[in-house]
Parts: structure tokens; C-alpha cells; sequence
């Protein structure tokens, strides 16, 4: 059985399918996906999706990139996360590959949504799921500083060097492959895959977005997580069943779903 460790079932592409979603990711033996928050405002949506369906699970938290939406306190993350099925804090992190001509210096709004939810992730005893996108120094020293890895979490959707995977991983995270990594042209993406250890990994569809090969360019969707476990199992030599059975295994280990 495969885990989507990561989609976005609640996105006007996806919303409407659930039926015909939930069949497709029957047929393909992935049992079970976590479902994201990106703003405070879709929160009680994407909840009501991990309260309808046992198999089910979901996050409380505001995306890096949004902007113009509820800012989170510490204490909306942490009430959030005491309802039945919220497994995680998130989607946070920083993202500076959109500054629409801002500096660095400019995002710091980004760099104290982070910390709060590093905050609230360690006041609830939540996993942190972290998003990062060119702002990988950044992204781990805000970690460090605010003690992330009390918490623990996922690094999701990875597509940063070893280094950056070395240090999260020395910081309790697990590291987090989608579809990137079937692509042809993410050789540094599957060198990285190659050294990150079983016992540390997860596989995703982030979808809507970044479906793996042979769906690349459509919409994506929790069934086809399998094809990221298949392209790990190609890139480390090992049998598919392998990548299934550990993933699954460190799902469990991180959210403690019930």
C-alpha cells in the first residue's frame, strides 16, 4: 500500500472528483493521504474532508507564498491542531522564488509567519510539514533558531541539494519526494534520492500540481503517488514494495494518524 503524504483535495481541480479520486487511488493501492492547509480560510474545508473519509488526514496552517489572507497567531495554529484528524502544522516555510521585485530583506513577514508555526508546532506536539524554495539558508537557520526539530516534520516536496537534506535530516525531518523526481531532467534531485535514507523518507503528489511520468503536465492526483514510488525504486535499485512498506511505515511513525 502507497501513502500520499501530501495533496491539495480541497483546489477547484480536484474538489469536485472526490468520488471518482477516491476509486482511482483504490485502484492503485494508495490508502491513505493527508490532505493541506494553505490559508486560514480554507481550514474548515480542508477539515471537513479528513472528518468525512476515514482514510483521511489533514494539516492547519498558511502557505509562504499567500499573501492578503488571515495571518495565523500561535494560538489559531494550536487550537486548530487539538481537533480529531489535524496531524500536522502547515504548509509553512519560505519562499523567495516570486519576490515580484522585492528583496530578501523585504520577506521578513514570511520569516515570522514561519516562526509562528514552528512555534505552535512545538507548543502542540505537531510535526511541521516546510516548505522551501530558494531560501534554503534561511529556511534551516529559522529551524534552528526556533527549535524545529523539537517538533520534528517533513522537508515535502524536496528539490534542494543533500546538503540542505543532511542538515534537515540531522534536525529529526523526513524528506519528502513528488513527482520532480520522476522528471528526466532532476539528475541532482535523484542523486539526492539516492543517499536519503528508507528510514527517513516519504513520497507525495502535492497535487493538483507537479504529476509524476507518464501524467506529467495533468492534473494530478493521490493515485498516482505509486509512480513516485516507482521512480524511487528505479533510482535506488530496490523493489517498489520496499519504498511502499517504508514510507507507509514513516507516515505512521511522524503523524501517529488515529
Amino acid at each position: 500500500m502507497f501513502v500520499d503524504s501530501h495533496c491539495h483535495l480541497n483546489f477547484p481541480e480536484l474538489r469536485d472528483q472526490l468520488a471518482q479520486i477516491r476509486a482511482a487511488m483504490a485502484e492503485s493501492r494508495v490508502d491513505r493521504a493527508l490532505c493541506i492547509c494553505t490559508t486560514l480560510e480554507e481550514f474548515d474545508a480542508v477539515h471537513a474532508l479528513a472528518m468525512a473519509y476515514g482514510n483521511f488526514w489533514c494539516s492547519a496552517g498558511v502557505h509562504p507564498d499567500n499573501e492578503g489572507v488571515r495571518e495565523p497567531l500561535v494560538a489559531d495554529l494550536v487550537r486548530m491542531a487539538t481537533l480529531p484528524r489535524v496531524v500536522a502544522i502547515g504548509e509553512t516555510g519560505l519562499d523567495y522564488f516570486r519576490l515580484a521585485g522585492r528583496s530578501h530583506e523585504a520577506m521578513e513577514w514570511q520569516r515570522e509567519r514561519f516562526r509562528t508555526h514552528i512555534r505552535a508546532a512545538r507548543a502542540c506536539r505537531k510535526p511541521l510539514v516546510i516548505h522551501t524554495r530558494a531560501a534554503a539558508a534561511d529556511t534551516l537557520r529559522i529551524m534552528r533558531e526556533e527549535r524545529a526539530g523539537e517538533a520534528g516534520g517533513v522537508m515535502h516536496c524536496f528539490t534542494e541539494s543533500w546538503e540542505v537534506a543532511q542538515a534537515a535530516i540531522d534536525m529529526g525531518f523526513y524528506i519528502s519526494f513528488s513527482g520532480i523526481v520522476s522528471f528526466k531532467n532532476a539528475h541532482e534531485l535523484r542523486a539526492v534520492a539516492k543517499q536519503v535514507p528508507l528510514g527517513r523518507m516519504l513520497i507525495e503528489t502535492d497535487s493538483p500540481y507537479l504529476a509524476p511520468v507518464p501524467f506529467r503536465g495533468k492534473t494530478n492526483q493521490p493515485a498516482y503517488v505509486r509512480h513516485v514510488a516507482e521512480a524511487l525504486a528505479q533510482i535506488r535499485a530496490v523493489p517498489v514494495e520496499q519504498i511502499a512498506q517504508a514510507t507507509t511505515q514513516n507516515f505512521f511513525e511522524l503523524f501517529r494518524p488515529s
